[in-house]
C-alpha cells in the first residue's frame, strides 16, 4: 500500500508537516510505504481552464494537460497512490493557495459535465483533508470555516469514490519565540501551553489517522 502526504505549507518542520509526518508514521506502522511531497517546492499554477481534460476522445482525456512540476505527482496519485492525505493551514480563512491551485488541478480534470457530475478516476483511493489553524474550535465555526471543510470532504469523496475524512488542529502555536514578533492580538503563554500540553495528543490522533487510512481491515 502507497500512502501520499501532500503538505500545502510553506514551512517543512511546524504544525501542519508534523502532523502529517505522523499520519505517514501511523500507515508505515500498518506496513505501507509513505511519502511526503511539499508543494511549495514544486513551480505549478492552478487550472489554466484549457478544457484539454474534457475534450471527447482527447489525448488528456479524463487528466490535466498542463506540463509543469505538478505533472508527475498527478500521474503518481492516479497509477500508485492508495491513500491520499491533504494537509494545509488556514491562512484568512481558507487553506493556502498552493493547496488551492493544487486541488483545481486534481479535481477538475476527472470530473465530468454529466448529469449529476461524475468522475472518471480510474481507481478509488481513500482521502483525508488536515487543517491546522491558529483559531479555536468556537471561533473557527462562527467564522463558517466548517462550509470549507464539508466542501472539500464531499469532492474528494466524489472525485475518488471513498467517503473522505476531515481532520482539524485548532489554537496553533505560530512561533517558537513569540517575543521577536508583533504579537498584540494573541496570548503567548497560552500558546507556550497549547503547543505543549495539547499538540502532542494532536499528533497522536494524527498518527491514528493514518493507521486507519493504511488499514486493510
Amino acid at each position: 500500500m502507497k500512502v501520499l502526504a501532500v503538505n500545502g505549507s510553506p514551512r517543512k518542520k511546524w504544525n501542519t508537516a508534523t502532523l502529517l509526518e505522523k499520519t505517514l508514521e501511523g500507515a508505515a506502522a500498518q506496513g505501507a510505504t509513505t511519502e511526503l511531497v511539499h508543494l511549495y517546492d514544486l513551480n505549478y499554477k492552478g487550472c489554466s481552464s484549457c478544457f484539454a481534460c474534457k475534450m471527447i476522445d482527447g489525448p488528456s482525456s479524463g487528466r490535466c494537460a498542463m506540463q509543469d512540476d505538478l505533472r508527475p505527482l498527478l500521474v503518481k496519485i492516479e497509477t500508485e497512490v492508495d491513500v491520499l492525505i491533504l494537509g494545509s493551514p488556514i491562512y484568512f480563512g481558507q487553506m493556502t493557495g498552493e493547496m488551492r491551485s493544487f486541488i483545481e488541478r486534481l479535481f477538475f480534470a476527472p470530473l465530468i459535465y454529466s448529469q449529476p457530475p461524475r468522475s472518471v478516476f480510474p481507481r478509488q483511493i481513500k482521502t483525508a483533508a488536515l487543517y491546522t489553524m491558529n483559531v479555536g474550535e468556537e471561533t473557527a465555526k462562527q467564522m463558517g470555516y466548517e462550509a470549507m471543510f464539508n466542501s472539500t470532504e464531499v469532492w474528494l469523496s466524489r472525485i475518488f469514490g471513498v467517503e473522505a475524512e476531515t481532520f482539524c488542529c485548532f489554537d496553533t502555536c505560530q512561533f517558537a519565540d513569540y517575543s521577536k514578533v508583533i504579537m498584540e492580538y494573541m496570548d503567548p503563554a497560552h500558546k507556550a501551553a497549547r503547543r505543549a500540553e495539547v499538540f502532542p495528543q494532536d499528533c497522536r490522533r494524527a498518527f491514528e489517522l493514518g493507521e486507519r487510512l493504511a488499514s486493510t481491515k
